[in-house]
């Protein structure tokens, strides 16, 4: 145990690190968050300007979720605060005089200090695209879980929610004061990992969610003509190059076809579909989806999503086949590839933001629009071959209204039980689209991974199920 004269020197020096305020270091990585804990409101002033006081605003929904004060610190004279920071962490990040800046206070640093090249003049405003509703909803939702959840509108990229959990709140170590520095040690001793931005930079595996990919490369690759093609799929099914036998799947499953292996959840056709195909035709669809993608930003930069390239085993090979073997993606990798299927096989870019105004008053747009081109990853009828397909399979809820907003039209769920050969934490997804009251597709994409989700059977996947039904239900209100 630490002496009380080692504690005193460790405060001290730790003191000492917060005299000199930090601006400038990395912008633009890893934040992360649900919930609903306040801040500060923010400035009163929401006029962009060269006359403004304070610091720039991030805005959702038309409102600040930011604001700032005087620091009493002449080098940074303002201090940075959030309103409901737990629940916009990931999509604000952080700004701290003593730990620097992340996120979109990174990337937009230069306009919201109103110091674009060093000089003073004045600062300007970052709109995002995120629906409160749906934000909250996702919070909501993931609240006391570990995990993300992402909906983004499939015909232009515009991102609705990112939530990350467990969650932080950005205004607890906004300053350079003792509690400050105890706030930020004591989230970055967490080891629930608060300040990992799980929506953007988190990559595991994506379980069955994967399947989609995999047959979306067979039909596209003239393995199978059609969805309901009966597959050349044995049972039980035997790992190539190992002689191993996997626990079989129901007797439905020997040489099902796609529709009914999406319906019944049969990992043997998907292994052996992964081997027919080939990996380098898989590899080559997965990145039309948008894997393997060093360079996306949102203009966050999001982490890679990877399906594995160049020599594997005949093992992992077949593993790919149910997004394993070393396969992974974030929660916005999984969204983009419901939003392709959805938006009848074009791929949009994520978008996390609408402008930016700057001081002059000049609004400057994304560098690439969301929504102003579409890449063409799939054809029209493997993508509504797939639709078709999830709207019966029955991991997923089915959609009996034909279309209606808020109901879920076609889903697709992955879960790995606990206490199996892959670890004792159970990893739960859902991805799934319906339709806003806007009328517009949106793609949900839900992960939750925490020991809490101890389910058996096929309901293992109902915690992110719940969550992706709260975000549809609250795009369903949105109308304006």
């Amino acid at each position: 145990m630490s002496s009380p004269s080692s504690r005193l020197a460790a405060r001290a020096a730790l003191l000492a690190l917060l005299v000199v305020p930090v601006w400038g270091c990395s912008a633009g990585t890893e934040p992360g968050p649900p919930g609903g804990s306040g801040g500060e409101k923010p400035s009163p002033s929401s006029t962009t300007g060269a006359g403004r006081e304070g610091l720039g605003d991030i805005f959702v929904g038309g409102r600040a979720v930011t604001g700032s004060r005087p620091s009493g610190n002449a080098k940074v004279p303002y201090r940075r605060t959030y309103v409901d920071g737990e629940l916009y962490s990931a999509v604000t990040g952080y700004r701290s005089m003593a730990f620097s800046h992340m996120g979109l206070e990174g990337v937009y640093d230069g306009v919201l200090t109103g110091r674009p090249g060093g000089g003073k003049s004045g600062v300007g405003d970052v709109m995002t695209t995120i629906d409160p509703d749906v934000q909250r909803a996702a919070g909501d939702g993931l609240r006391g879980h570990k995990g993300a959840a992402v909906a983004m509108d499939a015909e232009n990229g515009h991102l609705l929610a990112l939530v990350s959990a467990p969650s932080y709140d950005p205004s607890s170590f906004a300053g350079n004061t003792t509690a400050d520095a105890e706030a930020w040690q004591r989230l970055t001793g967490d080891q629930g990992k608060p300040l990992l931005n799980r929506a953007l930079r988190e990559a595991v595996a994506p379980d069955e969610t994967f399947e989609v990919v995999v047959a979306a490369a067979a039909l596209e690759r003239g393995v199978y003509a059609s969805l309901d093609e009966s597959t050349r799929s044995p049972l039980p099914y035997a790992l190539p190059g190992s002689g191993t036998e996997l626990p079989s799947d129901p007797a439905r499953c020997r040489n099902a076809s796609i529709r009914n292996a999406l319906r019944y959840s049969c990992r043997n056709v998907f292994m052996a579909m992964a081997v027919e195909v080939g990996q380098p035709r898989l590899v080559s669809t997965a990145k039309a989806f948008g894997f393997n993608d060093d360079a996306l930003l949102v203009p966050v930069r999001v982490g890679r999503s990877d399906c594995p390239e160049g020599d594997v085993s005949a093992r992992d090979a077949a593993l790919i086949g149910t997004g394993r073997g070393g396969v992974t993606a974030t929660p916005v990798q999984m969204a983009r590839v419901m939003a392709v299927i959805a938006n009848g096989g074009k791929r949009v870019d994520p978008q996390l933001v609408s402008k930016v105004v700057h001081a002059d008053g000049r609004v400057e747009k994304p560098r690439r629009a969301a929504g102003a081109h579409a890449d063409r990853v799939i054809g029209r009828r493997t993508a509504e071959q797939l639709q078709s397909a999830l709207k019966t399979s029955a991991s997923g809820p089915v959609d009996e209204r034909g279309g209606a907003p808020g109901a879920m039209i076609g889903g697709r769920t992955g879960w790995v039980p606990p206490a199996r050969s892959y670890g004792d934490v159970s990893s739960a997804w859902f991805i799934s689209y319906a339709r806003s009251g806007q009328g517009r597709l949106v793609a949900f994409a839900v992960h939750v991974g925490d020991s809490a989700d101890r389910v058996d059977g096929a309901d293992g996947a109902r915690p992110a199920v719940r969550v992706a039904e709260r975000m549809s239900g609250a795009a369903a209100a949105t109308r304006g």
